[in-house]
């Protein structure tokens, strides 16, 4: 009720806003995006049976969130998941992560993969870009036909034509023009915010990676999970995900306790904390060198273990 109608209102209020200033209605497309990305949150927790006790109820509201965040539901929800159970494993990486090659791997590459490497990791690209291929691929397609059930499968199909009907009535109703001066930004900023707070829950200097003989679920959760510690209004429309090594820790908790566990327990507060200034330090980190135990930039991969262009 406090994420969903406002979620509506917002959107009612953009399509009030073009008869009065375009700048106006990119202005409400920021508020519309924070209550997406809270939604988001919501239909995760779902994803993790947490919301709720019952499963029936989970699943039932996450598929809803879904509708209005055009994520399918059941197939990210797996995805998910095996992001949970091999979160900081270099030897499963690339599911529901970003991409981290270690510096030997890097070495190892010819130019044209390290050019290609290079700009995946570039801040510029992935956040930029990153939601175009968010929304127009990787949510809209099964990346592994071994991996996901028929469930899954059908469930990104099934999403896929909700989101063209949905588009088709919306925009024979008020324009096609005015749907997606509405729309585009909104999805566009939601989808970048995911993006970010995804990478910096993950993507920082001391983090957490280890072999698979040598991977502790505890300790990747602890230490291979940032504290995003933001200010209280950001903390509510992220649905307190900044407590995100407690959330890997124990995923059956719901977004609206972890705070309070937080805050009871001083053991949490000995990890790793992210503001939104310290934040901009960890954007140029991208390789995982294995004997320092930590994320460097290129810049130092050049300088320490090359004397040729990275």
């Amino acid at each position: 009720m406090n994420t969903l109608v406002p979620l509506l209102a917002s959107y009612y209020l953009m399509y009030l806003s073009l008869s009065y200033s375009y700048w106006l209605t990119l202005g409400l497309a920021v508020l519309t995006a924070l209550f997406t990305v809270r939604l988001f949150i919501i239909q995760h927790d779902c994803g993790h049976m947490s919301f709720f006790p019952s499963r029936k109820w989970n699943d039932s509201l996450g598929y809803v969130c879904s509708l209005f965040t055009m994520v399918p539901y059941y197939y990210w929800k797996r995805q998910h998941a095996i992001h949970h159970s091999t979160n900081g494993n270099l030897d499963h990486r690339g599911i529901g992560d970003m991409d981290v090659f270690t510096v030997d791997e890097y070495l190892k590459l010819s130019k044209w993969e390290r050019l290609r490497y290079r700009a995946y990791r570039n801040p510029i690209v992935f956040l930029l870009f990153g939601p175009l291929v968010l929304f127009f691929y990787i949510n809209r397609h099964w990346t592994d036909p071994v991996q996901y059930s028929q469930r899954d499968k059908r469930n990104v199909l099934i999403t896929n034509l909700t989101i063209a009907a949905s588009f088709a009535l919306v925009g024979f109703g008020i324009g096609w023009i005015a749907l997606l001066k509405i729309v585009a930004p909104v999805l566009y900023i939601a989808a970048g915010a995911g993006i970010w707070l995804f990478y910096i829950q993950h993507q920082f200097e001391h983090t957490y990676w280890k072999p698979d003989q040598e991977w502790n679920f505890v300790r990747a959760a602890m230490q291979g999970s940032s504290f995003y510690k933001l200010p209280k209004v950001l903390q509510w429309f992220t649905g307190n995900i900044g407590f995100h090594h407690i959330h890997h820790l124990s995923p059956g908790i719901p977004n609206y306790r972890l705070e309070k566990i937080y805050v009871e327990n001083p053991e949490f507060r000995e990890v790793y904390e992210v503001t939104l200034a310290s934040a901009v330090k960890t954007i140029f980190l991208s390789v995982w060198d294995i004997q320092q135990q930590r994320l460097i930039s290129f810049r130092e991969l050049r300088r320490k273990y090359t004397a040729q262009p990275a």
